[in-house]
């Protein structure tokens, strides 16, 4: 990466090796094209050349080729590093310029930067990718009749650095997730081999490869680019910028407070200024930014009112990151749970078919974010105590209860062999030679269904005996599981409709009765997606709303973004 960090340094180079061998007369043939699709397509005919194609190719690839490529990796690897792919993409075009041909044609160049400067509507700055460099080589370009080969070849490896590192940024994330969560385990499975479509920029008949190619297929990462074009445009609309500032200024009436709201979120529509409006708007702001919903004018939703539009757009910015640390596409099939909105999602084509609440883990006891296949749904699970519930609970109680403590949770003892142990033999140096666990019926921890899917964390589903946790609006109270609302209905649904196995409620009652342990295992596995997304869609499915940052995370993504 540092070839981004620091390409004066590098571009110096290219320029004294392409220097050095421009006073050798090249005997390359010349890439047989004339003019770009694009450009043919807008009636533009070939003028005079500008440049000698040949002579840029040899000075490109003496900058270029003494850089070892392996080939045998090509094809075979996830993702590349993007000095490797620039060389890569140069070399596949027996390094003639991938941007420009010498008749003047600068369709390609022109496209690029406009995608690159759309990209402030992904939330990541632009300036990444050189765009103010790029945007005044490109008016040098157009007001000269000839260039240098050394300027081509600068302007054209540049070019390609930027649609390189854009279209990674894009796929992966600009920032490496590790460095802004630590809880972080969702992997990106995503393919970056950019290489291929950029190679075809060198021939005549290439369409040219958008980057939006690359983009989170994802509906919310949509809706939050759509929601950031909204705020961008706010920043030079007067009529709100009047009212933020009398806001600001403290002329605070229902009228301007209204004005606000009525500006950041269109779809809530005022018919009158009566007192009943003024309070259903202002709870529907209130819902949408995440606060707590009570249609008070409180000094935390006046806070939010007078806040510049830029906060909304970084709270908009970091989700669409955290997206990108997703895979690309999602599944046909797939659940997904939103940590931080204490709900569930599971989809099919896109649409929710199931919808519940969720407990999940408390503060102090963070569910961490991260992908697994659900594998089997267990009826009557018997509960093996984790490592951390182990140690920071079980232990102190056994301390001060010893085996009383056991059976008021309803635990017992086994050695590794299985055999039942008194808690006596238990103390805190030993604990780990031994396994504590619940049997199933109505106390059980993990209630009457769990949901296996199995990862290193030993995170996963379950129902829960504590029902009255469910419509609480704080349920951040496990110790990292995620304890789920309708449990039988979604195992009826994962094995009658999914699985073919006609499994109604009534039958997983039956089932349940006997209190012993049954094992469902899916032929099909289902995805799960775990994870912290502070802006997510609504109930319509068609707008954003923001939720509150418990676990604080948002705070060192945003200064990682920036």
């Amino acid at each position: 990466m540092e070839i981004f960090k620091r390409p004066g340094r590098y571009f110096s180079l290219f320029l004294l090796v392409a220097l050095s061998v421009l006073v050798v007369t090249s005997c390359r043939s010349r890439k047989s094209r004339s003019i770009s699709k694009h450009a043919q397509a807008n009636g533009v005919t070939a003028p005079s050349p500008k440049f000698d194609e040949a002579e840029v190719a040899d000075a490109l690839e003496a900058a270029l080729a003494d850089r070892v490529i392996n080939d045998s990796v090509w094809g075979k690897q996830k993702v590349y590093n993007i000095s490797s792919v620039l060389q890569k993409s140069y070399a596949e075009e027996d390094y003639f310029p991938i941007w420009f041909t010498e008749n003047g044609d600068v369709s390609y160049v022109s496209g690029l930067l406009k995608e690159l400067a759309d990209i402030k509507h992904d939330g990541i700055n632009t300036e990444r990718y050189k765009l103010a460099e790029l945007n005044k080589l490109l008016q040098e370009y157009q007001t000269v009749k000839t260039v240098s080969a050394d300027f081509i070849v600068n302007f054209d490896t540049l070019c390609t650095q930027s649609y390189l590192q854009a279209s990674r940024d894009l796929l992966l994330g600009a920032v490496v997730p590790k460095k802004a969560d630590s809880l972080w385990y969702h992997a990106n499975d995503s393919l970056w081999q950019p290489y291929i479509p950029l190679a075809a920029l060198g021939r005549a008949e290439a369409d040219y490869p958008s980057l939006d190619s690359f983009r989170s297929k994802y509906k919310t990462y949509t809706l939050l680019r759509d929601l950031l074009k909204k705020y961008e445009a706010l920043r030079t609309d007067s009529n709100y910028l009047i009212a933020k500032q009398q806001l600001i200024d403290g002329r605070v009436t229902d009228s301007v407070r209204n004005a606000v709201i009525a500006i950041e979120l269109p779809w809530q529509i005022v018919n009158n200024d009566t007192a009943d409006n003024n309070i259903n708007l202002l709870s529907a702001y209130q819902y949408y930014l995440g606060i707590k919903t009570h249609s008070k004018k409180d000094s935390i939703t006046q806070a939010y009112l007078k806040a510049p539009v830029d906060s909304l757009i970084m709270r908009a910015a970091i989700n669409m990151e955290r997206l990108r640390w997703m895979q690309q596409t999602p599944e046909e099939k797939y659940l997904l749970v939103n940590v931080p909105l204490l709900e569930l999602f599971f989809r099919v084509n896109g649409d929710n078919v199931m919808h519940m609440e969720v407990v999940v883990g408390k503060t102090l006891r963070q569910t961490p974010s991260l992908n697994a296949n659900l594998a089997n749904v267990v009826i009557n699970p018997p509960w093996g105590v984790p490592p951390t519930i182990m140690k920071k609970d079980v232990l102190p109680g056994m301390a001060r209860s010893g085996q009383a403590y056991l059976n008021k949770k309803g635990l017992k003892v086994y050695d590794l062999k299985g055999n039942r142990v008194s808690a006596s033999n238990v103390n805190s140096s030993n604990y780990k030679r031994y396994v504590f666990r619940q049997d199933p019926g109505d106390d059980n921890a993990l209630g009457y269904v769990k949901f296996n899917l199995p990862n290193k964390w030993d995170i996963y589903l379950h129902d829960t005996p504590h029902r009255e946790d469910f419509g609480k609006k704080d349920r951040f109270l496990s110790s990292g599981c995620i304890r789920v609302q309708k449990p039988k209905e979604m195992a009826e649904f994962i094995l009658s409709e999914l699985e073919g196995k006609r499994y109604p409620i009534s039958r997983l009652d039956s089932v349940i009765t006997t209190k012993k342990t049954r094992y469902e295992v899916l032929k099909n596995k289902i995805p799960v997606h775990i994870v912290y997304l502070t802006a997510f869609e609504d109930t319509t499915g068609t707008q954003i709303r923001f939720i509150t940052d418990m676990y604080k995370r948002d705070r060192k993504l945003q200064a990682l973004l920036k």
